[in-house]
């Protein structure tokens, strides 16, 4: 992109809140590029295409982005906007997260049909119907509470809650607290999971900038959008989950914070049937980050795919080997194995 040339191409979903997350970040660039025009360009995916199936049996690891980093590798558009969550623990050759931004309320949340108002998971009614189209959820739900149901739901925020307020099937849906406020819909909230009830995806409630690796000046452009201490956290989980399975879609939670320097990451593998668990927790000091140099030349993929300015790489590349360390303490305890049932459909204690 030359630096006389105003319109950055910009790639989203067509979703309403794939939409609003790219709003969010072209408003933020805005700030720092008042002279810049910028046009979205949106376009579906194959996970809003089909509505029919879970998400586990389309059988692509990409289901919300791989469209998308066509256009980026075609160079039609100069960056993507994702949900982190949403990004394989592996990219596409040549495909880089250019920045990640500031997150978000990373936990999970419970929005109940009107008649359950006041309630909690725990005390609905034994059979009641919990919508989900995530297995990460499910697992954790069927090992928290046995009592309810739990059944797929597709479609965007807008369809699911839809399906929920239509009341003849679903009692309650578990969604992103991010989404839910990013949709200006925060008072539909009813109850909000800890991490002892639902672990949250890695990088969930976190924006991610996606570009092409080759591409040095939309790289530069977007590094004023980076968070370090949100990087550093996602790099940790990117890489915990990037040992643990390769991009697969199975029952993986997580949860990680940072304090100063000293980052704790908790993360978990279940059965699809919720019955085994296996959880550990690691912490460490990350190394202060050197003294400013300036933007980074060139971009260097870590593990986590993740980019950040030189001075602060052997921090985030610390971050990533904690969440090695931590993925290596599960399967030590056999989690491969556990992972390896999720795979093939099958519950352990069949």
């Amino acid at each position: 992109m030359a630096d006389t040339e105003l319109v950055v191409k910009v790639g989203s979903r067509k979703s309403q809140l794939a939409l609003i997350q790219t709003n969010v970040i072209v408003d933020e660039l805005k700030k720092f590029y008042p002279g810049r025009s910028f046009e979205i360009v949106s376009m579906s995916t194959v996970g809003d295409n089909i509505l029919n199936k879970p998400l586990p049996k389309i059988g692509e690891k990409s289901v919300f982005t791989k469209e998308l980093e066509v256009a980026l590798a075609n160079k039609s558009v100069h960056l993507v906007v994702h949900s982190l969550k949403d990004l394989p623990s592996t990219l596409p050759p040549g495909m880089l997260i250019g920045a990640v931004f500031r997150r978000d309320d990373p936990h999970d949340v419970v929005v109940f049909h009107p008649k359950h108002k006041g309630s909690t998971l725990a005390t609905l009614p034994k059979g009641s119907v919990i919508g989900t189209s995530s297995l990460r959820r499910s697992a954790q739900l069927k090992r928290a509470f046995p009592h309810l149901i739990i059944e797929d739901v597709r479609g965007n925020l807008n369809t699911r809650l839809s399906k929920l307020d239509a009341g003849d099937k679903y009692d309650a849906l578990i969604l992103a607290a991010a989404g839910m406020e990013r949709m200006g819909w925060a008072e539909r909230i009813d109850q909000i999971l800890g991490p002892d009830e639902c672990l949250y995806a890695v990088g969930q409630g976190a924006l991610a900038v996606e570009v092409n690796l080759e591409d040095s000046q939309t790289i530069e452009l977007v590094s004023k959008l980076i968070d370090k201490k949100t990087s550093f956290c996602c790099a940790a989980e990117r890489n915990f989950l990037r040992t643990l399975e390769g991009g697969c879609s199975v029952p993986i939670g997580v949860t990680a914070s940072l304090d100063g320097n000293q980052l704790s990451i908790t993360g978990a593998v279940f059965s699809l049937d919720g019955k085994e668990c296996l959880k550990e927790k690691v912490s460490g000091t990350l190394p202060d980050p050197a003294v400013q140099t300036g933007v980074c030349s060139h971009a260097v993929l870590t593990k986590s795919s993740i980019f950040v300015p030189e001075e602060a790489r052997d921090t985030l590349v610390a971050a990533e080997e904690l969440g090695e360390q931590l993925a290596q303490a599960l399967i030590a305890r056999g989690a491969e194995r556990v992972l390896r049932a999720a795979r093939e459909g099958k519950d352990l204690s069949q």
